[in-house]
């Protein structure tokens, strides 16, 4: 722990790593737990797996993959959300077509690539020792701009996450407030994708909402004792990852998975005494 510690303040890459884990915690915490209470977390999934069409044009095309990927996410979300209130579609059909859509799109950019093939394991897995400052300032800004909006909003976001229908019968505006959320979901993902990559992201999403959903009804305490466990798990698994040299995404995913199988048996337990 000593040596973790220290590689820490002497490390910048180690830096940003702890930064991007507590910044992700922030981040993934508050709209998983929307996700979750809107029962979101198939188009969470779309979503992330659109993403890579985005990287893939942006590597033809020579510019920043993060912000290809960013474009296409959010353009998906809302292409989703349209397809599906627009038309005789169901949602989960409209996912299902956009999610095998962009990994397609992505696979297919990235072979036309001229030259070197870029190495996309840290896109589809995660290594959040590759993230660099630009991503961190994307998620510091994100972070901030959900506990703002989190914070006023608050009421409205809830309401519209329980009961679309009642909130609309308070005059809140549902759908500028389905489709902010959308573009704050997509750009969310985009700006975690180092961390865990894209095949884990739902879990990181979904598992600390889950976890404390076990033991509390309350949206306002699921979100912040999710950003709590977020944060926890993706530092034990940044250390985990740090002394046995294993891929930092599947640490954190398998340290919270761990954090929902003792939820569940310390719920099982406490309902088995009483």
């Amino acid at each position: 722990m000593l040596d973790f510690i220290r590689d820490i303040a002497s490390y910048q890459f180690l830096q940003n790593a702890l930064i991007a884990s507590l910044l992700t915690g922030v981040t993934c915490a508050i709209i998983g737990t929307y996700i979750v209470v809107r029962r979101m977390v198939f188009l969470s999934g779309g979503i992330t797996h659109a993403s890579f069409g985005g990287i893939g044009i942006a590597y033809y095309f020579g510019f920043n993959p993060i912000i290809g990927a960013l474009i296409f996410s959010v353009l998906s979300s809302l292409g989703m959300d349209y397809i599906a209130s627009k038309t005789k579609m169901r949602e989960d059909s409209a996912i299902g077509v956009l999610w095998a859509l962009g990994m397609a799109i992505g696979i297919i950019f990235i072979f036309m690539t001229p030259g070197y093939t870029p190495n996309l394991m840290s896109f589809l897995f995660g290594n959040i020792l590759t993230i660099t400052d630009d991503i961190l300032l994307g998620n510091a800004v994100i972070a901030l701009l959900l506990i703002a909006i989190f914070t006023f909003f608050n009421r409205q976001i809830i309401f519209t996450a329980f009961d679309k229908d009642f909130a609309k019968t308070q005059n809140i505006p549902v759908a500028l407030i389905n489709g902010t959320m959308l573009v704050l979901t997509a750009t969310t993902i985009v700006l975690t994708i180092k961390l865990v990559g894209i095949v884990l992201l739902v879990s990181l999403l979904t598992i600390p909402p889950i976890t404390v959903n076990t033991f509390t009804h309350s949206y306002n305490k699921i979100t912040l004792y999710a950003i709590v466990i977020t944060c926890l798990g993706s530092i034990t698994g940044l250390y985990i990852s740090y002394i046995s040299d294993l891929p930092s995404g599947a640490s954190i995913i398998i340290v919270l998975g761990t954090f929902y199988i003792l939820s569940r048996l310390i719920f099982s337990i406490r309902k088995h005494y009483r």
